[in-house]
């Protein structure tokens, strides 16, 4: 008997899914996964953004999801070939729900079901309009009322928020406020940006002037429009600025700069919040429905307080503030910390003619960009994949469709061929003192920043400074305190100062919610980011999804958006759908809602 191709038994597979789900037996469905299998659903099911782990969660997700979600029609993708490898058969499937339509992958093992990604790609009914839907744009005919698009466009700008309400209030305007303000401009729902700075971007060009992107141009792509196929690899920071307000502009957002978020307050019985902002110099009350915090996975900035800070007689900054070197030629800096922020600081000081030194207080992981963008990132995000046939989209979709349980499985064989390349790097980093580490279970990069966001320097050249001595390195030891001119480590060092950058990190992103609506409301979400590993600044227990992201919080109404440009971009579309849903009245029965298990 001839074997079964990859095509055939994906068919057999979702055949037998489908009918069992449309049937509504729930032990046929669930007798399809291996015992040890995993569900993700990103909205379509769970109207959440959930992880079921084993039979168990998945038959409990069932019961509870199943009559109304109302699946059917699975199907396997004809455009897209299933392939089989090392025992697993992988393929790609469309599908609906009574409200929806869906899209999805699935991995077998032995004939079972080992891994299941379902996604909401439109719902029924309330298309973008793009491709055959796309507007018409000219208006032919005769109409002596007629209005130009231009005229439109000033009149929606000049309401909304005034004489009309927006649905949502997006408070940030940074790629994440951005991106998703593009989704539900698509989805016609009426939104408005709040920025603090004067123009979309600014709050890259206002970094250090050294800053450009570590991830490249494959992964950092926002919705609907890709990059250029000249753009470079790694973008310089006022690129990524200007990038950022043509798209504003383009996309036609309402983006409200220079405008400073003061309060919001939500009213249980009105089921709407009281948003005041400041906007050309007058307070103007904002009642939308929903309210985003897209204020990036980087919460308020973590400056240490250390005694001796009042009597210190030079410049003290946050990374987040630092303007970059040309002020401080000759001048003696210590740059607290050494992640990515603190070695771009660092070599960028060195490099305008200051004596920099480095205070390492733990480890840190390090990973060569040359070797993390072939071997980490090369399959889905690069001018190969591309070459190969991968597209964004099928990009975005197979990295979500490893659930975070075992994601670390297929990264330690990753971090382990990269670290037998760059051995003598690694070697001479750790000759000259520097403190290195490959995550908790040598999953390296990506779980690092899964897990707590930090922790990880992804080197573009300071490395070659710290190595041949050029950035000075102290490491093993925390700041004791400052003088009027020194800083002071525990061991006893005395490091002179012009300077000190505290390239400390963020808290929790809830921390904004405590600032804008209450502590009582940022105590009731609880922490934001992080998997609940039980690993370094992320405990557990497991959460098996990014903590509050994209999803309902337990304060009804109010959601966080964020993360690099790859996230922005991808979780966006689930967000957007979830609040489009809620704006047109669509029954959104949400399972697993978010746990509180850590204040931030």
């Amino acid at each position: 008997m001839l074997e079964e191709s990859p095509s055939t038994r994906i068919d057999s597979a979702l055949a037998k899914l489908g009918r069992a789900i449309e049937q509504g037996d729930i032990e046929a469905a669930v007798n399809l996964f291996q015992a040890d299998c995993y569900w993700r659903d990103l909205v379509t099911f769970t109207w959440n953004i959930r992880t079921m782990e084993g039979r168990d969660q998945i038959r409990d997700m069932l019961t509870s999801q199943l009559a109304v979600v109302k699946p059917a029609q699975f199907r396997q993708d004809a455009n897209e070939q299933a392939s089989g490898a090392d025992g697993v058969t992988d393929g790609w499937f469309e599908f609906e729900t009574d409200v929806a339509r869906g899209y999805g992958h699935i991995r077998l093992k032995n004939g079972l079901i080992w891994t299941l990604l379902t996604t909401m790609t439109e719902l029924k009914g309330y298309e973008e309009p793009k491709g055959l839907r796309r507007p018409l744009g000219a208006e032919h005919g005769h109409d002596p009322n007629r209005r130009t698009w231009k005229e439109k466009r000033e009149r929606e700008a000049a309401e909304l928020g005034y004489a009309a309400q927006p649905y949502v209030v997006i408070i940030g305007g940074g790629q994440g406020g951005i991106a998703l303000g593009a989704r539900l401009r698509q989805l016609n729902v009426p939104a408005i940006i709040i920025e603090k700075n004067e123009r979309p971007g600014d709050s890259w060009r206002r970094r250090y002037k050294s800053l450009c992107l570590h991830d490249p141009v494959w992964y950092d792509h926002l919705p609907y429009i890709p990059f250029p196929e000249n753009w470079p690899v790694f973008a310089p920071k006022d690129k990524i600025g200007d990038w950022l307000e043509m798209y504003t502009r383009v996309m036609e957002l309402n983006y409200w700069g220079s405008t400073t978020c003061k309060s919001a307050k939500y009213d249980e019985e009105a089921k709407e919040w009281s948003v005041v902002v400041e906007r050309n110099g007058e307070e103007v009350l904002l009642r939308p429905k929903q309210l985003v915090l897209a204020t990036g996975i980087s919460g308020k900035p973590n400056i240490p307080k250390l005694k001796g800070q009042d009597v210190f007689k030079g410049e003290q900054q946050h990374s987040s503030e630092h303007p970059g070197p040309d002020a401080y030629r000759d001048k003696k800096v210590v740059v607290i910390g050494s992640n990515n922020s603190a070695h771009d600081i660092c070599a960028a000081l060195w490099e305008g003619g200051a004596d920099v030194t480095m205070v390492q207080r733990s480890s840190t992981h390090i990973v060569r960009s040359d070797t993390l963008m072939d071997i980490g990132l090369g399959d889905l995000y690069s001018e190969r994949a591309v070459a190969a046939g991968m597209t964004t989209r099928k990009a975005d979709l197979i990295f979500a469709s490893l659930p975070y349980r075992i994601m670390h499985e297929f990264q330690i064989p990753l971090y382990e061929k990269m670290r037998e390349r760059d051995a003598k790097f690694y070697a001479d980093l750790e000759k000259a003192g520097f403190m290195l580490d490959w995550g908790a279970d040598g999953s390296g990069l990506f779980m690092k920043y899964l897990r707590r966001g930090s922790g990880y320097y992804i080197d573009v050249g300071a490395c070659d400074l710290v190595i041949d001595g050029s950035i000075k390195l102290k490491s093993g030891s925390d700041v004791s305190h400052l003088t009027e001119d020194a800083v002071v480590l525990k061991d006893g060092t005395e490091i002179p100062a012009d300077l000190v950058v505290y390239a400390t990190g963020y808290g929790s992103m809830n921390g904004w919610a405590a600032d804008l609506i209450s502590k009582e409301v940022a105590d009731k979400v609880g922490k934001v980011w992080g998997l609940g590993s039980d690993t370094p600044k992320d405990p557990g227990p497991w959460e098996g999804e990014q903590r509050n992201m994209w999803k309902p919080t337990q304060q009804e109404a109010l959601w966080f958006h964020g993360g690099n440009l790859h996230q922005s971009r991808h979780y966006s579309q689930y967000l957007s759908l979830q609040l489009k849903a809620r704006c047109e009245g669509i029954p959104t029965p949400v399972y697993g809602l978010q746990e509180r298990h850590h204040l931030g």
